[in-house]
């Protein structure tokens, strides 16, 4: 059985996994809107990969026996002053998942949680993972600067990223 504290905890996260999918989306919409179609892909990609996150939370309360609570969604920002602020966005949302992920694990030590502690390694590991896309895209961004030319090929290669989803052992 799940710690109550722990429950509370893992269905905050829930939460925040989904908002950071909607964020995404809304992302996608704002390039979709200003013919950014590459980037476009790339937040969809990274909406689905969040979303995905969050279903692993959802299982993980499910398989230990405690209670899913789904709680209202904040709305994400719709419009951004350029492409650089987008992406910068996203790179210190991920630095603020990061944080909420620490605090997640730093509770199952306190807890001595080993179960859980285990489980939030994936996650652990699949930041620094997130931090590194992020800090890549943005520095792209960066270097493209004001150059629409520049911006147009990043635009294209980032429109490469798929999102493969995660093979369930079942």
């Amino acid at each position: 059985m799940l710690d109550k504290e722990m429950e509370a905890a893992i269905n905050k996260q829930l939460n925040a996994e989904i908002y950071s999918s909607y964020l995404y989306l809304s992302m996608e919409a704002y390039f979709e809107t200003i013919d950014l179609s590459g980037f476009a892909r790339w937040m969809r990609a990274q909406a689905k990969e969040e979303l995905d996150h969050a279903m692993k939370f959802y299982d993980y309360l499910v398989t230990r026996g405690a209670r899913v609570t789904l709680t209202a969604i904040e709305t994400p920002p719709t419009e951004w002053e350029s492409t650089l602020a987008v992406f910068d966005h996203v790179y210190k949302h991920e630095q603020l998942v990061t944080g909420l992920i620490n605090k997640l694990v730093d509770l199952s030590i306190s807890l001595s949680d080993h179960a859980t502690n285990n489980f939030l390694q994936w996650y652990v590991a699949e930041q620094v993972e997130e931090e590194e896309s992020a800090s890549g895209a943005l520095q792209k961004v960066k270097l493209a600067g004001e150059d629409s030319s520049a911006l147009l090929m990043l635009d294209q290669e980032l429109g490469q990223r798929v999102y493969n989803p995660p093979v369930k052992n079942e």
